[in-house]
């Protein structure tokens, strides 16, 4: 499996006031548009593509996941180095790598392997969720990355998993993945593509309306169980954009039965409780308009 891209963020400052969006599929489509909190492109210029939230730096790493074929990148990870956590995974869906062409990843002996583009040190040197009572909650789920193998396998990687509760992976998170890929399938137009950022707390925010008690419990060995899991969302199509975003509390209870709609927020909220700017390589007008859309009108517009 060959990983085109890696790389490692020590450090990232935020974009000036005034730098131009570039035009391309990816920056919100103008060129006249500006941008004040984008991300800083100059040593990697996919950090421009709509999935990604503005990245934290300091202790923390991205690290893109790459295929050798026609799609490119495959999904992304903020992983921060001294909590030994990642905090997001993020990703595309459209039609085209929507399309089955391999089954799940299944291995008798490595079914949850090491990130091959970890820095040494940066992660357990055994698979911490082994005997811990939580299940590896895959981020990137596997199901939405059925269109290659390698693809497949790389959404089993260490760094896309956070521990979860069976009921909760099983319940209501599944419900909320199926969900997703209801609204983007082989049969959606070639332009229509959903932008995916996904995580649990693993922060104290200390900002008005910011999460105080982001984890569960931090086990023995180290790994930080999240108290809450997201999904932001950003859907482009030929008549703009749209987003929300789905907060659940992380409980060992089957709530797959609950409507989706009681979980939705906002995106501007979802940023307050989190601490994570998300969908920032939006033009500031579009990036304003579609984050704090109601709660009413969202549900109405994903039809929720």
């Amino acid at each position: 499996m060959k990983q085109l891209l890696k790389l490692y963020l020590p450090l990232l400052f935020a974009a000036t006031i005034g730098i131009a969006c570039s035009g391309d599929d990816d920056d919100g489509g103008s060129s006249v548009e500006y941008n004040a909190n984008r991300n800083d492109t100059s040593r990697e210029p996919a950090l421009q593509r709509l999935e990604f939230p503005k990245v934290k730096g300091g202790n923390s790493i991205v690290i893109i996941h790459t295929t050798n074929d026609e799609y490119g990148i495959n999904y992304s990870v903020e992983w921060d180095c001294e909590k030994r956590s990642q905090r997001w995974s993020c990703y595309q869906m459209y039609a085209a790598n929507r399309v089955q062409k391999t089954k799940r990843y299944y291995s008798d002996s490595n079914q949850y392997p090491f990130d091959p583009d970890m820095p040494a040190g940066s992660y357990f040197d055994y698979d911490p969720f082994w005997g811990s009572g939580f299940d590896h909650g895959h981020i990137c789920p596997s199901a939405d990355r059925l269109y290659n193998s390698a693809a497949n396998i790389q959404t089993f990687y260490l760094t896309n998993m956070q521990p979860q509760h069976n009921a909760f992976n099983a319940g209501l998170w599944q419900k909320m993945e199926e969900k997703l890929r209801s609204w983007i399938s082989t049969g959606s137009k070639a332009e229509d593509t959903l932008y995916v950022c996904k995580g649990g707390t693993i922060d104290v925010v200390n900002g008005d309306g910011g999460v105080k008690d982001p984890v569960i419990t931090t086990l023995r060995n180290g790994l930080i169980v999240p108290k809450y899991f997201f999904m932001a969302l950003l859907r482009k199509s030929g008549t703009g954009y749209k987003a929300l975003a789905f907060w659940a509390e992380h409980l060992s209870v089957d709530h797959s039965n609950d409507p989706l709609g009681n979980y939705v927020i906002n995106i501007r909220e979802l940023e307050r409780r989190t601490g994570i700017d998300f969908f920032c390589n939006l033009p500031d007008a579009i990036e304003e308009d579609v984050e704090n859309t109601s709660v009413e009108n969202i549900k109405w517009l994903w039809n929720l």
